[in-house]
């Protein structure tokens, strides 16, 4: 099995680029939103339930995908209701069972970030778009953890194309 690990601040373009890349390689996309709203429709962000129903349905995903031989890209936001232990179990268990992580950091400045952050696409996901917000949270660290255990390509999207970065990423580790 062959994931791409986009990592990122919010938006970064991490959905974007994994969504360009998924049409340019065939690899499946598996946005992380996509359990973070079914697990809220259950618990409110940041409980004991809400972390423990995403770190099960992250981990039982990833597990059958390895199991099965799938090709992944996985988009993250590194914010500190993800436990380290997933982190380190997504960058240590998984590869000594077969799995080839490559991890990609998306990167963009600050004013780029506040400037992207209320669009219609991050509203349909529930993502962050309050700028207040989000200023608060990065001021109190919320995104300083879990810290990612390497960085194998770093590309700044705010001076690179959706279309460009997912082709220099296909390139990189030759997705093909």
């Amino acid at each position: 099995m062959r994931l791409v690990f986009l990592h990122g601040p919010a938006a970064a373009g991490k959905y974007t680029v994994g969504r360009e890349l998924a049409a340019l390689t065939g690899f499946e996309l598996y946005h992380n939103h996509l359990v973070v709203d079914e697990v809220l429709k259950q618990h409110a962000f940041g409980t004991p339930g809400f972390v423990a129903g995403r770190d099960q349905r992250w981990r039982e995903h990833f597990t059958a995908a390895v199991e099965t031989d799938r090709r992944l890209i996985f988009t993250f936001n590194p914010e500190n209701s993800v436990p380290q232990a997933f982190i380190d179990w997504l960058f240590t268990a998984l590869p000594a069972r077969g799995l080839t992580l490559h991890s990609v950091g998306l990167t963009l400045s600050e004013a780029a970030i506040e400037a992207r952050l209320a669009t219609d696409q991050r509203k349909q996901f529930k993502k962050l778009v309050d700028l207040d917000l989000y200023r608060r949270l990065r001021a109190s660290g919320t995104f300083a953890t879990p810290v990612i255990p390497r960085t194998d390509l770093e590309i700044d999207t705010e001076h690179s194309s959706p279309v460009d970065s997912a082709a220099r990423i296909a390139r990189h580790f030759d997705l093909g």
